[in-house]
Protein backbone atom coordinates (compact mmCIF):
# COMPACT_ATOMS: atom_id res chain seq x y z
CA UNK A 1 0.00 0.00 0.00
CA UNK A 2 3.07 2.40 0.63
CA UNK A 3 4.05 1.54 -2.69
CA UNK A 4 0.63 2.45 -4.16
CA UNK A 5 0.46 5.75 -2.37
CA UNK A 6 3.89 7.06 -3.55
CA UNK A 7 2.93 6.22 -7.03
CA UNK A 8 -0.20 8.07 -6.55
CA UNK A 9 1.99 10.85 -5.67
CA UNK A 10 4.47 10.66 -8.50
CA UNK A 11 1.70 10.12 -10.76
CA UNK A 12 -0.17 12.94 -10.00
CA UNK A 13 2.26 15.45 -10.28
CA UNK A 14 3.15 14.58 -13.41
CA UNK A 15 -0.42 15.08 -13.84
CA UNK A 16 -0.27 17.65 -11.46
CA UNK A 17 -4.01 17.01 -10.89
CA UNK A 18 -5.62 19.86 -11.95
CA UNK A 19 -8.39 20.17 -15.21
CA UNK A 20 -5.58 20.02 -17.81
CA UNK A 21 -4.93 16.75 -17.72
CA UNK A 22 -6.58 13.28 -18.23
CA UNK A 23 -9.56 12.98 -16.28
CA UNK A 24 -8.45 9.06 -16.31
CA UNK A 25 -5.44 7.29 -16.56
CA UNK A 26 -3.72 3.64 -16.25
CA UNK A 27 -1.40 3.01 -13.15
CA UNK A 28 0.02 -0.40 -12.33
CA UNK A 29 1.74 -1.56 -9.21
CA UNK A 30 2.58 -5.20 -9.64
CA UNK A 31 0.16 -7.63 -11.31
CA UNK A 32 -2.53 -5.23 -10.76
CA UNK A 33 -3.90 -2.22 -12.93
CA UNK A 34 -5.70 0.77 -11.18
CA UNK A 35 -7.81 2.89 -13.08
CA UNK A 36 -7.47 6.16 -11.47
CA UNK A 37 -10.18 9.08 -12.25
CA UNK A 38 -10.83 12.45 -11.01
CA UNK A 39 -13.43 13.03 -9.04
CA UNK A 40 -14.64 16.58 -7.18
CA UNK A 41 -14.25 16.82 -3.43
CA UNK A 42 -16.31 19.68 -1.65
CA UNK A 43 -15.83 21.04 1.44
CA UNK A 44 -18.85 22.02 2.63
CA UNK A 45 -17.89 25.22 5.31
CA UNK A 46 -19.69 27.33 8.21
CA UNK A 47 -20.33 30.93 7.17
CA UNK A 48 -19.55 33.59 9.04
CA UNK A 49 -21.80 36.62 8.62
CA UNK A 50 -24.75 33.59 7.74
CA UNK A 51 -28.46 36.14 7.50
CA UNK A 52 -29.88 36.03 10.63
CA UNK A 53 -33.17 33.78 9.87
CA UNK A 54 -35.65 32.53 12.17
CA UNK A 55 -35.29 28.54 13.30
CA UNK A 56 -38.56 27.97 10.49
CA UNK A 57 -36.71 29.68 7.79
CA UNK A 58 -33.18 27.60 8.41
CA UNK A 59 -35.28 24.44 8.52
CA UNK A 60 -36.80 25.47 5.19
CA UNK A 61 -33.66 26.30 3.67
CA UNK A 62 -32.52 22.92 5.26
CA UNK A 63 -34.59 20.73 3.94
CA UNK A 64 -34.00 22.19 0.46
CA UNK A 65 -30.03 21.36 0.56
CA UNK A 66 -31.06 17.83 1.94
CA UNK A 67 -33.73 17.98 -1.24
CA UNK A 68 -31.22 19.10 -3.57
CA UNK A 69 -28.56 16.85 -2.53
CA UNK A 70 -31.01 13.56 -2.92
CA UNK A 71 -31.38 14.99 -6.67
CA UNK A 72 -28.15 15.20 -7.48
CA UNK A 73 -27.23 12.02 -5.83
CA UNK A 74 -30.60 10.28 -8.35
CA UNK A 75 -29.11 11.63 -11.36
CA UNK A 76 -25.01 9.69 -10.33
CA UNK A 77 -23.60 13.56 -10.10
CA UNK A 78 -23.24 13.30 -6.59
CA UNK A 79 -21.41 10.38 -5.32
CA UNK A 80 -21.55 11.23 -1.90
CA UNK A 81 -22.17 13.13 0.71
CA UNK A 82 -22.76 13.93 4.59
CA UNK A 83 -22.10 16.11 7.65
CA UNK A 84 -19.35 15.98 10.24
CA UNK A 85 -19.72 14.68 13.55
CA UNK A 86 -18.62 17.88 15.60
CA UNK A 87 -19.67 21.72 15.42
CA UNK A 88 -16.30 22.57 13.64
CA UNK A 89 -16.16 25.22 10.77
CA UNK A 90 -16.24 22.34 8.17
CA UNK A 91 -19.55 21.30 8.41
CA UNK A 92 -19.71 18.64 5.59
CA UNK A 93 -17.96 16.58 2.50
CA UNK A 94 -19.59 16.08 -1.33
CA UNK A 95 -17.94 14.02 -3.87
CA UNK A 96 -18.87 14.86 -7.62
CA UNK A 97 -18.53 13.09 -10.56
CA UNK A 98 -18.23 15.24 -13.21
CA UNK A 99 -16.05 16.48 -15.91
CA UNK A 100 -14.79 19.73 -14.47
CA UNK A 101 -14.32 22.43 -11.81
CA UNK A 102 -16.57 24.49 -13.09
CA UNK A 103 -19.93 21.90 -13.68
CA UNK A 104 -18.90 20.83 -10.04
CA UNK A 105 -19.20 24.90 -9.11
CA UNK A 106 -22.26 24.98 -10.92
CA UNK A 107 -23.99 22.27 -9.26
CA UNK A 108 -22.80 23.38 -5.87
CA UNK A 109 -23.81 27.09 -6.04
CA UNK A 110 -27.34 26.15 -6.75
CA UNK A 111 -27.53 24.67 -3.60
CA UNK A 112 -30.49 26.64 -1.50
CA UNK A 113 -27.71 26.39 1.42
CA UNK A 114 -25.54 27.83 -0.48
CA UNK A 115 -27.84 30.67 -2.51
CA UNK A 116 -29.05 31.42 0.92
CA UNK A 117 -25.58 32.37 2.35
CA UNK A 118 -25.80 29.12 4.96
CA UNK A 119 -23.35 27.43 3.20
CA UNK A 120 -19.81 28.11 1.29
CA UNK A 121 -18.18 25.01 -0.42
CA UNK A 122 -14.28 24.80 -1.37
CA UNK A 123 -13.89 22.24 -4.33
CA UNK A 124 -10.89 20.47 -5.09
CA UNK A 125 -9.83 18.20 -7.47
CA UNK A 126 -9.50 14.44 -5.90
CA UNK A 127 -8.16 11.37 -7.34
CA UNK A 128 -9.02 7.76 -7.06
CA UNK A 129 -9.25 4.25 -8.09
CA UNK A 130 -12.19 3.87 -10.28
CA UNK A 131 -14.86 2.20 -8.32
CA UNK A 132 -13.44 2.79 -5.06
CA UNK A 133 -15.87 2.25 -2.58
CA UNK A 134 -16.58 2.73 1.53
CA UNK A 135 -16.53 -0.44 3.80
Amino acid sequence: MKNLAVLIALTLFVFEASAQGPREFEMKEGDTTYVMKRYYMGFLMRVADKPELDSAKVMEIQQAHQDYMSANAKTGTLLIAGPFGDDGDMRGIVIYDVATKAEADSIISNDPAVKAGRLAIDIKPWWAAKGSVLK
